[in-house]
């Protein structure tokens, strides 16, 4: 959903690039493809390399992750947010100190825009708090969407069959390698 915080205008972009390549044989490395992908936004190269990777800086070091493949459920709460919005808040908090990735991998897990997002639109403190009785649920980068992680698909399948009338929502499982790279490598 647009303004949904799930990444999908990046993911687009990086699809177009990366199909393009291949379909018109240009020949360009991932690398020359997303240093083009960050000109059209901070998480297009992370879509164009394909892999589960953490992103430092605006979007350009990238360092390759493996995590659980889980499944997950997804909140989407009726409203949009443009990441702007959160990022020019005056409460968002800027005082953190600089940490080494190990060091923020180690640490508890938060985000810094769930409070703002929270404050400012209450479809998304009315669908995280729905789904924090459940099991624990974050915000998605800025939002709007919310989420929570299982281990199964019956799981997460089990709650979202519980959600009231007014929440809309979906099952996804979460990948490591995007279908677009498995298929373009080939047969495995």
């Amino acid at each position: 959903p647009m303004g949904g915080g799930l990444g999908g205008g990046s993911s687009d972009a990086a699809t177009v690039l990366v199909a393009l390549n291949a379909q018109w044989n240009c020949g360009l490395t991932l690398a020359t493809l997303a240093r083009l992908g960050l000109t059209l936004g901070a998480d297009v190269p992370v879509f164009v390399h394909g892999e589960a990777a953490f992103a430092e800086g605006i979007g350009e070091r990238l360092t390759p992750a493996a995590p659980a493949e889980k499944w997950y459920l997804v909140a989407v709460p009726p409203v949009s947010i443009a990441t702007p919005r959160i990022f020019g808040d005056p409460e968002l908090r800027r005082d953190a100190p600089p940490r080494s990735l190990a060091a923020l991998i180690a640490a508890p897990f938060q985000n810094d825009c769930e409070p703002i997002a929270r404050k400012h639109f209450s479809a998304v403190e009315q669908h995280l708090s729905w789904l924090l009785e459940y099991a624990p649920s974050r915000l998605t980068g800025t939002g709007a969407c919310v989420f929570a992680e299982f281990d199964t698909e019956a799981a997460a399948r089990q709650v979202l069959s519980q959600a009231p009338a007014w929440m809309r929502g979906f099952v996804a499982r979460g990948v490591n390698v995007s279908p677009l790279h498995r298929a373009l490598s080939g047969p495995q």
